[in-house]
């Protein structure tokens, strides 16, 4: 299969790569920098993208079967005014750009996987919530619903669209584990903001595992959550980690900790979280390699 994704030179969309490389795949890249982004990865075909700005060139879909739509800024920063905005547009205005192009294919690739998130629920305590769950209010999720929306302008070609909202992906590379592994290790580490928000988490191998899934399965389409089937709370994510690393993990983290470094606004998300389950991820057949939390830290770390 040839594939193209967008955002291939970021955390997942690197590892996405190396997998597709791996079966065999041909992959194409959208980036800014293509010089850049070759010297990352010169077995990628890298075309140049400004996601907000123009429709990808349509030479770039030449022989696409698949489509992998991972582009957006990064959304654990500060929220100033122009972070929010750069986050919402490179997504909603990126999506919108890449379907458009697509639509207007003479030859259109089978499957557009589009990436989203879990922050699409909001924050909902402890209340378990799936696929069918509708969206929250806070700006994580207007993003998100955006997103989506923009994926959804692909609705009635013939092209199957599969949206899949992720948690937080765990790989020492980068993201939340990465932030937490140096406390951790020190045995400073501990839970945040009291640790009663629930952590939606999936290990890497399994986000890649949910992608490449959702490309190859003809009968999966719609809505599909990348989340391990057993979301846990910070304090016992906190006490994983802690046993992972072989360190107590007591020492609790103020939730005014999290607004000095990312802001008031991301800050109050962050004391939040979602009780998330695939269900629907399984009920169409995926099986997930690390379910349980322990063994995945302690493989990861």
């Amino acid at each position: 299969m040839r594939v193209l994704v967008t955002g291939a030179s970021g955390l997942i969309g690197s590892a996405l790569c190396d997998a597709l490389f791996a079966r065999g795949d041909d992959v194409v890249g959208l980036s800014r920098d293509p010089g850049r982004a070759r010297r990352t990865n010169p077995r990628v075909t890298w075309h140049r993208w400004e996601p907000t700005l123009e429709r990808p060139d349509p030479v770039a879909f030449e022989g696409v079967e698949g489509v992998v739509n991972l582009v957006g800024e990064r959304i654990d920063q500060r929220w100033t005014d122009e972070a929010k905005q750069k986050i919402m547009e490179t997504r909603r205005q990126g999506t919108h750009n890449l379907v458009q192009a697509i639509r207007a294919l003479e030859r259109k690739p089978k499957v557009l996987v589009s990436q989203s998130a879990v922050g699409y629920y909001g924050d909902r305590g402890d209340e378990e919530v799936d696929e069918s769950a509708g969206p929250g209010s806070s700006f994580d999720s207007e993003v998100t619903q955006a997103w989506e929306a923009a994926a959804h302008e692909l609705d009635g070609s013939e092209v199957r669209l599969v949206i899949v909202r992720t948690g937080q992906v765990l790989t020492p590379q980068g993201g939340m584990l990465k932030e937490l592994l140096t406390p951790f290790k020190l045995g400073v580490g501990g839970p945040l903001a009291g640790g009663k928000q629930y952590v939606a988490w999936i290990d890497l191998e399994d986000e890649i595992g949910i992608l490449l899934w959702a490309l190859d399965g003809e009968n999966v389409s719609g809505v599909v959550n990348a989340t391990a089937p057993n979301p846990v709370a910070n304090k016992e994510f906190s006490k994983a980690l802690g046993r992972a690393v072989n360190r107590p993990a007591v020492a609790p983290v103020p939730g005014l900790v999290l607004d000095v470094k990312f802001g008031k606004e991301f800050g109050q998300v962050l004391r939040g979280g979602q009780r998330v389950i695939p269900k629907r991820t399984q009920e169409l057949g995926y099986s997930f390699k690390h379910s349980d939390l322990d063994e995945a830290l302690a493989g990861l770390v």
